[in-house]
């Protein structure tokens, strides 16, 4: 028998001011990070604009594609806030806003001495079917339908809410890694590379080159699930470039 699959994952960052290049996207390194420790695959990254359809197609597609999706972003108070409205739109569920969010809310705004206006109602909008995402930073809850997790953008938000989600998932073996370091060009390692990687084909093999000085070199990463076979991956690599580490 083969090694049981992991678990896998995709993520769908929604925004203009990502893809305007106003703001960088934080949360796709954290979050890959977190999967691999948590032994999820995150295997696809989409990035749309504020459009709803886009959204809507994007969700489905995702949704239906892999075992786990996360969004980040478009869940706040403003107008261009709709990826609440575009999940349930997506899976063809009621939304409104919900009477246990709103007490979240209603009681940290009035706390705070602050109104629980209109423009703070809407991120009380969660669909019918959904279950609440905790968001111990700023109390607005991210929530989760069939296998969504709509998240926040701000980082530190986002953050929390992955934190709340991943407990609660099934993971399976944690992604384990190792470099090693060959002052040599792509060129020159790419055979032998190519044979190391048909030998550990259960492992990942990437090349990631870089000129240092004037001199080429390449940082040879290993990835896998299996200690053993990453050790011994590793041990044929050293030995391939003897010489050159």
């Amino acid at each position: 028998m083969g090694a049981q699959r992991n678990p896998t994952a995709a993520m769908l960052v929604i925004g203009d001011e990502i893809l305007s290049g106003r703001t960088r996207d934080a949360n796709m390194y954290y979050l890959a990070g977190e999967l691999a420790s948590a032994g999820i695959d995150l295997k696809e990254v989409r990035v749309v604009s504020d459009d709803a359809p886009a959204i809507v197609a994007a969700v489905r597609a995702l949704s239906g594609g892999f075992d786990q999706v996360f969004t980040s972003g478009g869940i706040g108070p403003t107008h261009d806030d709709i990826t609440a409205d575009c999940v349930a739109e997506a899976f063809g569920a009621h939304i409104d806003v919900r009477a246990d969010a709103a007490k979240l809310l209603g009681d940290h705004y009035a706390a705070s001495g602050r109104e629980f206006n209109e423009a703070r109602q809407r991120m009380a909008r969660i669909p019918d079917t959904a279950t609440l995402i905790d968001n111990p930073v700023s109390i607005a809850p991210g929530f989760t339908i069939r296998n969504v997790h709509v998240m926040a953008g701000v980082p530190a938000v986002f953050q929390a809410m992955v934190a709340s989600v991943l407990p609660m998932l099934t993971g399976g073996a944690p992604l384990l890694s190792q470099s090693l370091r060959v002052q040599r060009g792509e060129g020159d390692i790419a055979g032998p590379l190519r044979g190391l990687a048909a030998e550990f084909d259960d492992l990942s093999v990437g090349s990631y080159p870089f000129q240092l000085n004037g001199a080429y070199g390449a940082d040879i990463i290993i990835r896998g699930t299996d200690a053993a076979r990453v050790d011994a991956a590793m041990t044929a690599l050293s030995q391939l470039f003897a010489e050159d580490t």
